[in-house]
């Protein structure tokens, strides 16, 4: 057919590989094409694609690399910077789970390779492709906010114990960092998003609070100065005794604030927007999308994100996540580690 296929790097070691368009019975049309999406059927993936190539490594899957245009990593983050770098000297396009790397500065040897072989690069920081930041990111384009004073973030989800001290996220070896890293990386970056301002200096506290002890934090707290001389507050671990997620966001200027509530029950996510008092009525307003019924991990969002790599392998030009935009999340991580390492502010 001439479309591209996709090599899928995962966490087990092995490399299958896949069609982006293909005569599979469960399709869904992205950006014009359709590419598999999941059906409902409950049998093994092992026995479904018992049939595709797969390779023990990515250097012999570079070796037949007719089979596929492009690569879908999801490795732990002390393989994935190699695997990209050696993806993208073979002009393979890059699909990256986020973060992709433990550190900022494995982050820049990724950029340095990407940019260099001119491949086209997505990470998996899926908060950019969501519709209510979106709409936070324009009301602060558009100046409603005023000046901005703070942003508070809030994430806190299942403990440890839901999959194990001896997961992989909690080896230090393999992932390098816990909470920050792994989870707290995407409102880290989607701050800048949305603010459209970097992050200058931070002042963190990072640790193991639950009851159970992780070689990688589970959490902690961070202050995060802002270019334009607000602050910004990220709180949340891994602290709660069941699978779920708390994720709140208040963002305050001086001409209104906003609470948002991605997570609100029978809701696609809800903004509450409090205004000045003018006259006797004071501005208030609550938009609250429907729920999202995309099938598939991340919705309409994760939709958009691939909807955009596919583009941009078709066309050029760069993703909403970028290979800088990777550096720069994971270079506000090594402050925070830093900071709460050595009791002081650090200056990024």
């Amino acid at each position: 057919t001439g479309a591209p296929r996709l090599a899928c790097g995962c966490d087990d070691g092995k490399v299958r590989v896949v069609d982006l368009v293909s005569g599979g019975e469960a399709l869904v049309k992205v950006g014009g094409t359709l590419v598999p999406a999941f059906d409902s059927a409950i049998s093994s993936l092992e026995e479904r694609h018992a049939k595709l190539p797969r390779f023990e490594s990515v250097t012999e899957l570079i070796y037949s690399s007719d089979l596929f245009d492009g690569a879908l990593v999801c490795l732990p983050n002390d393989q994935s910077p190699d695997a990209v770098i050696a993806l993208a000297n073979a002009g393979k396009h890059i699909l990256l789970e986020k973060p992709g790397a433990a550190n900022a500065t494995d982050a820049r040897r990724m950029a340095e390779a990407i940019r260099t072989n001119q491949v086209s690069f997505q990470n998996g920081f899926i908060w950019r492709y969501d519709e209510l930041a979106n709409r936070l990111r324009k009301m602060v384009n558009d100046g409603r906010f005023g000046k901005l004073i703070s942003v508070e973030m809030t994430w806190a989800t299942s403990s440890v114990d839901r999959r194990g001290p001896e997961h992989y996220l909690f080896n230090l070896k393999q992932s390098g960092g816990g909470f920050f890293n792994w989870l707290a990386c995407h409102h880290l970056d989607l701050l800048t998003y949305i603010t459209g301002e970097s992050v200058t200096a931070v002042s963190a506290r990072v640790g193991n609070y639950g009851k159970t002890v992780a070689a990688v934090e589970d959490g902690g707290s961070a202050i995060l100065d802002l270019s334009s001389g607000g602050l910004a507050t990220f709180t949340g671990g891994y602290w709660h005794p069941r699978w779920m997620n708390d994720i709140r966001w208040t963002i305050r200027g001086t001409q209104r604030w906003v609470h948002w509530d991605p997570g609100r029950a029978n809701t696609g996510g809800v903004l509450e927007i409090h205004g000045p008092q003018p006259q006797f009525m004071a501005m208030e307003e609550t938009f609250e999308l429907p729920v999202d019924d995309t099938t598939g991990y991340g919705g309409k969002a994760m939709v958009a994100l691939l909807a955009d790599w596919i583009r941009a392998i078709g066309e050029g030009g760069d993703c909403r996540n970028t290979p800088e935009s990777t550096v720069t999340v994971l270079e506000t991580i090594d402050s925070i580690y830093q900071s709460s390492e050595n009791g002081h502010r650090v200056k990024i």
